[in-house]
């Protein structure tokens, strides 16, 4: 068994959801940035992803030489499931229908986080412009549907991600309004993270706390009129950043999420010393650009008492790239020492 090293690779990488499955392959020759082909499969439509695999293939006479797939669900052990699909997803059968010896399963998280190491500059949105420390640790919040959390640490040669499941840790109020939202919730969950609260699902949360102690929204805004079962984040978003009719309710909820997913990610930075800067991802952060250069955010971030002065010198980025996840996994197979 040797290491291959200075040869052209082809890999297959994939951002694996309930929703949608991306596929795209990549080659070291072209480099990262320029996929040889791309394609986006219903996941719903596939018993699994071995079939949507051997769709995307049968249109391309290549040889693959590695895989990797950032999946939306836990990964352990070599095995994997989509938390809302009834997929099991295992390496060694992966590599056996790819006829290829390494294939990697990454927590979607996990994979998003490994594309920091081949984003530039127009991938990246400044929200705190300071200088980040040579091999400093790297910290990921990504408030989408949920919220997930993911940390990068060098290691003399490069970075290695890590995920992890902060999310779920226990939501802990700034103030007053906090404790009243964080005491609703508990009534409604009993135990109550930082993901009911900092993600899609927690702008629901939120918006539906306000109306509960008494606030009116515009009567015109689409987010009081959305049929149940549909997706109220887009049009809560919308009309709070409205800049000829907003909704004051949608704004204040708004506000809120944006206020203590600076604490978050504050807290995010103390835990991993991240010093190499604190990078926001998933679907909400890019859409808010606004609101998060704003005070709230930045002082919520900083507010850590006796660690303030700490906290103010740790740079912040949103990620804009729109398919990091697949491009993190990827770099990561590309990347990782392999075998042949």
């Amino acid at each position: 068994m040797t290491i291959i090293s200075g040869k052209d690779i082809t890999v297959l990488a994939g951002d694996i959801g309930g929703t949608k499955t991306e596929l795209a392959l990549y080659s070291s020759r072209s480099g990262l940035r320029r996929p040889l082909s791309k394609k986006t499969f219903p996941s719903k439509d596939y018993p699994g992803l071995e079939a949507i695999i051997r769709k995307f293939l049968s249109h391309h006479k290549i040889r693959i030489d590695r895989a990797a797939f950032g999946v939306a669900g836990p990964v352990s052990g070599g095995r994997a499931q989509i938390t809302n699909l009834p997929w099991v997803m295992e390496e060694a059968a992966l590599a056996e229908t790819l006829g290829v010896q390494s294939v990697f399963l990454l927590n979607d998280i996990t994979a998003f986080a490994n594309a920091i190491a081949v984003l530039g500059e127009n991938d990246l949105h400044v929200v705190n412009e300071k200088i980040p420390a040579a091999g400093g640790t790297m910290a990921v919040v990504a408030p989408g549907t949920g919220l997930g959390e993911a940390f990068l640490v060098w290691d003399g040669t490069g970075y290695r991600a890590f995920a992890s499941e902060g999310g779920h840790a226990d939501f802990a109020p700034a103030g007053p309004e906090q404790s009243d939202l964080l005491e609703y919730l508990a009534g409604r969950f009993g135990h109550v993270s930082y993901e009911r609260v900092c993600s899609g699902i927690g702008l629901i949360n939120i918006y539906e706390y306000f109306k509960h102690i008494g606030h009116t929204d515009n009567p015109d805004c689409p987010a009081g009129q959305i049929p149940a079962g549909q997706d109220a984040v887009p049009h809560i978003i919308r009309s709070a950043l409205d800049k000829n009719r907003p909704c004051e309710l949608c704004r204040k909820t708004l506000e809120v999420l944006v206020s203590v997913l600076g604490a978050e990610a504050g807290n995010m930075a103390l835990k991993t010393m991240a010093t190499g800067g604190v990078y926001l991802g998933g679907g909400i952060p890019p859409r808010i650009l606004s609101l998060l250069e704003t005070g709230s955010f930045l002082n919520a971030f900083v507010s850590k008492g006796r660690m303030t002065e700490l906290m103010k010198k740790i740079p912040v980025y949103v990620i804009l790239h729109s398919e990091a996840a697949l491009l993190g996994a990827a770099h990561h197979a590309m990347t990782t020492p392999w075998t042949e």
